[in-house]
């Protein structure tokens, strides 16, 4: 018997979920025999409810909510003997791993690429014994991003973290880091470190054009200065996707980063506050199945 489950954040969306819900249920019932809804109440509820769907060996498993909630979902998927097909059904704000997939941002649209079929494998990384899908991020404007309140970003969108980064470009300080990697190590003053899976990071799709889900690699940027003229000059390569070739930009695209500061740093995982440095950071190459667009599984 084929079982799916969703995974359902009700307050994902300005509350919406709960309007989408039926629809979703409607679709994979038309694909799957038995349909189970689990509705998340608090933290970790969703790295739960995966971990039951890989013990009962579900054959899908659907996020219904933000990056937070996919978040939770790969964590409970994570290594996993048996790991159901990932679907997502983006409600959240940015949706930074539904955009990499090629994923409708519209709900309605995102049921119906269910409806396809059509499978991708991805990467996921692994930070020490944690899991995360697409970003890391260390320094003062990732920090900020803490500061963003859902009332922000149900006001603001991706504006809020504009906001907040603004605010600590302003405090800026630079950090001393330590980077082991691929090719070697490279040590020096930074003010921000951004290491990516996907080719959108806080809904920009421009930092790594270049990036896909299942290359096997960190796209690593080191910004060794954010000085108010350098911000003015490096606009235009960000927009341009260049940034990585940009004089204050170091650029390292490696499988593994160990980075350590003797500041007190904690790493921005998938936009949620995570662990203080040092950490080890890996990525599973094509470690997921997900329901991708057709034409995208490659």
């Amino acid at each position: 018997m084929s079982k799916a489950m969703i995974i359902i954040n009700p307050s994902s969306g300005k509350e919406k979920a709960g309007k989408i819900l039926p629809k979703a249920e409607k679709a994979l019932g038309e694909m799957y025999d038995e349909v189970r809804v689990c509705k998340t109440e608090g933290e970790g509820d969703a790295t739960d409810f995966a971990m039951e769907a890989c013990a009962e060996r579900f054959d899908a498993v659907i996020s219904m909510g933000g990056d937070g909630t996919v978040n939770e979902i790969v964590n409970g998927l994570g290594e996993q003997q048996h790991r159901p097909i990932f679907g997502i059904i983006p409600l959240g704000t940015i949706n930074d791993f539904a955009r990499s997939l090629g994923i409708p941002l519209n709900p309605n649209a995102a049921i119906e690429i269910l409806k396809d079929m059509h499978i991708k494998e991805s990467d996921i990384g692994k930070i020490n014994d944690r899991y995360f899908m697409n970003v890391l991020a260390v320094g003062a404007i990732a920090e900020a991003t803490y500061n963003v309140t859902v009332e922000q970003k149900t006001r603001l969108g991706s504006f809020a973290y504009f906001i907040e980064g603004a605010k600590a470009i302003i405090k800026k300080t630079p950090f001393p880091l330590t980077v082991e990697h691929d090719q070697g190590k490279w040590m020096g003053d930074a003010h921000l470190l951004i290491a990516t899976m996907t080719n959108s990071v806080g809904g920009f799709e421009q930092l790594a054009p270049e990036a896909e889900v299942n290359d096997g690699k960190l796209h690593t940027f080191i910004i060794k200065d954010l000085s108010l003229p350098l911000i003015v000059k490096i606009i235009p390569s960000l927009i341009k996707g260049e940034i990585k070739g940009h004089e204050e930009v170091e650029y390292i695209k490696t499988s593994r980063l160990h980075l350590a500061t003797p500041e007190e740093l904690a790493v921005n995982i998938d936009g949620d506050e995570g662990i203080l440095l040092p950490f080890q950071a890996n990525v599973l190459h094509k470690h997921l199945r997900l329901f991708v667009p057709g034409g995208l599984t490659k």
